[in-house]
Parts: C-alpha cells; structure tokens; sequence
C-alpha cells in the first residue's frame, strides 16, 4: 500500500523522502521496574562515555547493517538515548525503523539490558517519541527550500504540510494508537500536542527544519512530533503521504507559523490563531479517524474499520486504568 502511494505520487513528478527518529531506554533491572542503565544528565557526555561500549556496539551493528547513522545522542529523560538516519523513500525508511529498533534491542540483551521503545516508560516525565521527517521532491529539487512562502517554502511543500496539519487529529488514531501515546502528549514536554507548525519550534505538532546555512537544498524537511514507535511505520507513513497529497491536490495553504509555545497562549489568543489542541485520548483520536473522509477512501474500509477495532478494543481494556497501570502494561511490549 504504502509502495502503491509512492509509484501514484512518481507518476505526478514527486518523490518523497522519510525518516523515523528512533528514541528508547536501557533499564539495567532484571524485574518490570524500570531502573535506568545510563547516568549522566541530559544531552551530556558523561551519559555517553558511561555506556561507551554498548553505544559503540549499536553503532557498528547498525552501520554492519548498511544503516546510516546521521545522528547518536543522549536524549532528554533518564536512560534515553536517540538515534537519527539518513533519510530514504518511504517504504525503506519504514523499513529502517523495524531494523534499528531490533538491532538495538539485540545489542541491549548481550549487556543484561532490557529495552523499552515504549511513549511512557514512567508515569512522569518525557517519554520516547517516533519524530518522522518528510520531504517532497521534483526533479532532484527539494520543494521544502527556495520557494516564496514561508522559511523558503514552494507551493507545492507548502500544501503538502498543509494537508498533513488538516488531518493530524484523525492521524494521531494512526501515528499514537495506543492509550500509552497520550501519557506522552503533554504540553511544554516537547510532543508536539497543539495543530500547528513553526521554525524549529519543538512545541509545534509540526516543526519546519531550514538546515545550516547553505543546506536547505539538501536538508529543508518537516518533523512530525506528535507521534510514537507504537505506530505501525508502513501505515504512519502511508497515512502521513495520504494526508500531504491530498493537501496538494485542494492546494491548502498553511497558516500563519507559530515561534512560542502554543501552552503559554491564553485561550483567546489560541482562537484568534486558530491553534487546536490535539486529541487528549485515545477516544477522540479514534473518532477523528473514524469520521475521516478522505483516508477511509484511500486506506480503503476494510484496513479503517480493523484499524479502529482494534483501538475500541484497547480504549475498552484500559477504560478503568490509572496511569501507572497503563505505562507498566506497555513499558515492556514495544
């Protein structure tokens, strides 16, 4: 399906290039509590140098398998590391995210670790996100720079991420299906819960990337934020190309950039804006995509109608949950 959608999109001139962040924790504990394996503060090298060995391990095992590794960094919350790829056409990229999520966790059994891809590994806290970069391309340009619209923008890159924001509450049902997801989505944790997009704004759903001086060619792309590895890649992506074609094709426009934190917004001012919160809970997401026009025609009502069992199912089984109950039902099953 998701292949189907790239060939469609080539045979109108565009290419897409994805890329799934991968972000996890290493628990050095033998029971179901998690016990970070890696001290140090955030982003700080004293994390690195504390699991040298296993962060080399990943490395040489991911570059064994013809992996890209563009990025490897301790991340925000205790025991958390981040790893980025080079970006590929979509379905490689989906399958780039199934390989280094099983290298890691092959790594991590040879050191005692136990590994948790999982949106909220403790109740508190920021928990590990499934950030997926896209970019639209014609003929070798990326579409994302030397436009006129905003941050260099073309018309086109333009209303691809426009559709995208349209359809972002039905596609978080998608890209954060489980009751876990929104236990991560919580304001000013930099999840990205508000429809809306902004320079390098990480409080945005929606996070335009520019690159260094003299890259934008090359590197101008879009971040999704507001989704999770809890997400099928094939499907996310699928869901996302879907959405961005179909702003395309109506020509949507995207509003006006926000540069602060939607959070500290009253709510007059979000109004005035027209900056949406996104889905709280599973429910409402699940609703959005159940009401969704547009991706029920092209995922088809067989694939939409599974996709949303299976979430009434869940919402059903954690309706009486609290969420310590929910992070440890899931801490250890992604």
């Amino acid at each position: 399906m998701l292949q189907r959608l790239v060939n469609g999109a080539a045979g109108d001139g565009l290419t897409i290039k994805a890329a799934i962040e991968i972000e996890w924790v290493v628990s050095a504990g033998d029971g179901d509590d998690f016990v970070s394996a890696v001290v140090g503060p955030a982003y700080g090298m004293t994390r690195l140098v504390g699991v040298s060995d296993y962060v080399r391990d990943v490395i040489d095992a991911l570059s064994a398998a013809r992996i890209r590794v563009e990025q490897f960094h301790p991340e925000y919350a205790a025991g958390q590391l981040e790893v980025s790829v080079a970006a590929e056409s979509p379905v490689d990229a989906a399958d780039t995210a199934v390989l280094v999520r099983s290298t890691i966790r092959a790594v991590g059994r040879r050191y005692n670790y136990r590994t948790s891809f999982s949106p909220k590994v403790e109740a508190e806290g920021v928990g590990n996100g499934g950030h997926v970069h896209l970019s639209v391309w014609r003929d070798g340009r990326n579409l994302m720079a030397g436009g006129d619209r905003p941050y260099g923008l073309t018309p086109v890159g333009d209303a691809f991420v426009a559709g995208i924001l349209n359809r972002l509450p039905a596609l978080l049902a998608i890209g954060a299906p489980s009751v876990a997801s929104y236990l991560r989505l919580v304001p000013s944790h930099w999840a990205g819960v508000y429809a809306c997009w902004g320079l390098e704004n990480r409080e945005a759903a929606l996070r335009m990337i520019t690159g260094s001086v003299g890259s934008g060619g090359w590197a101008a792309n879009i971040e999704v934020k507001c989704v999770d590895l809890t997400a099928n890649p094939y499907l996310l992506l699928a869901g996302l190309l879907i959405a961005g074609f179909d702003g395309v094709a109506s020509e949507a426009q995207l509003p006006e950039p926000v540069d602060v934190d939607p959070a500290v917004l009253a709510p007059e001012e979000l109004n005035r804006r027209g900056i949406r919160r996104l889905p709280t809970n599973l429910r409402e997401s699940t609703d959005a995509l159940a009401a969704d026009a547009v991706l029920r025609e092209a995922l088809g009502s067989a694939l939409i109608d599974s996709v949303l069992a299976v979430r009434e199912s869940e919402i059903a089984q954690f309706a009486e949950a609290s969420a310590e109950e929910v992070v440890r039902a899931f801490r250890w099953t992604h």
